[in-house]
């Protein structure tokens, strides 16, 4: 789907007009030009970028396909910019997402393969307030990634949900169930800071005020997506701390339970002791061993047994070892 906006003087003053009309309209120093293109063909994609605006075939190439790294490119007359972004589904999973942008004097082109929120809130504002958005490529940037950088909140709140019933489960139980758990959300924070940490170096080039297409006066607007570039960056590194700290935690509850066995089991075979002498002893197969003649003997081994494993209760109660 291709949809194009044209501004002047920051008014939105055609939608859709056409691919025609926008090819005419770049030679206008007053018009704005906004064209998106969300899942469109590599036929669609390469007769707006290769035929209306004439991008060299390197940026077209990495703009079509998937980019693993955020980038951006200075090519004199145009940056093209690859952009990450996290988005929670409807199934609460996390998913990433691309936006490619080539960002002109007088143009704006933007290219995903998938539905993004920012840009439909963007295409919202531009329809209430074009003025307040539009009044130039740089500005209109800034909108798109100040929007997209919104959905970084949503994926870190899921993030810190799970942790927290995850800090939960790990104090109320000791399932060994955890650790996969633990695993996967380490993963999943790895994932996130795969995707913000490289994100800061293209925001910072534009913050710095490296290219000359960004206007001085936007400089701080880019300073401030920096800053909550690195809030998300650290609350990542947060959470892997977290993360370990718990796998910690549980490990040690694991093998405090583990202990615990085996100092039952160790009580339980100190105290059978005595019953393993002294059976033993009176299990040997000699002739002449007069307790064989007794009358009670039963009674005189169970009396021997008990008194002797008493002794030795005694004995670990009085070290404390019960």
């Amino acid at each position: 789907m291709i949809k194009s906006f044209v501004f002047s003087g920051g008014k939105l003053v055609g939608e859709d007009p056409g691919l025609d009309f926008i090819k005419t309209m770049l030679f206008d120093d007053d018009a704005q030009i906004w064209v998106d293109l969300e899942s469109p063909t590599p036929e669609e994609a390469r007769s707006v970028l290769e035929g209306i605006f004439g991008f060299h075939p390197l940026a077209i190439e990495d703009c079509i396909a998937v980019t693993e790294q955020p980038k951006i490119d200075d090519y004199e007359k145009y940056l093209f910019a690859v952009i990450h972004a996290l988005n929670v589904n409807q199934d609460r999973k996390v998913e990433t997402l691309e936006l490619n942008m080539f960002i002109g004097r007088n143009f704006l082109v933007s290219h995903h393969d998938q539905a993004i929120p920012s840009i439909r809130q963007t295409v919202e504002r531009i329809k209430k307030n074009a003025t307040a958005v539009a009044k130039a490529s740089d500005r209109l940037a800034y909108s798109i990634l100040d929007l997209l950088f919104d959905l970084y909140e949503p994926a870190m709140e899921a993030v810190a949900n799970d942790i927290a019933e995850l800090e939960r489960e790990v104090l109320a139980s000791r399932s060994s169930d955890i650790l996969g758990t633990v695993l996967n959300l380490k993963t999943e924070v790895r994932r996130y800071r795969q995707v913000v940490n490289p994100q800061r170096e293209v925001i910072a080039r534009l913050a710095r005020g490296e290219f000359k297409l960004v206007r001085p006066h936007l400089l701080p607007y880019y300073r401030d997506l920096l800053d909550r570039l690195k809030r998300v960056s650290d609350m990542t590194e947060f959470y892997r701390e977290t993360l370990t700290n718990i796998l910690q935690i549980h490990l040690n509850l694991q093998q405090m339970e583990v202990n615990r066995v085996i100092k039952i089991l160790t009580v339980l075979a100190t105290l059978s002791l005595p019953i393993v002498v002294i059976t033993s002893f009176y299990g040997m197969n000699f002739s002449n061993m007069p307790e064989l003649e007794w009358r009670w003997p039963y009674l005189w081994v169970l009396g021997l047994t008990v008194i002797s494993s008493g002794i030795i209760y005694l004995f670990l109660r009085l070290k404390r070892w019960l």
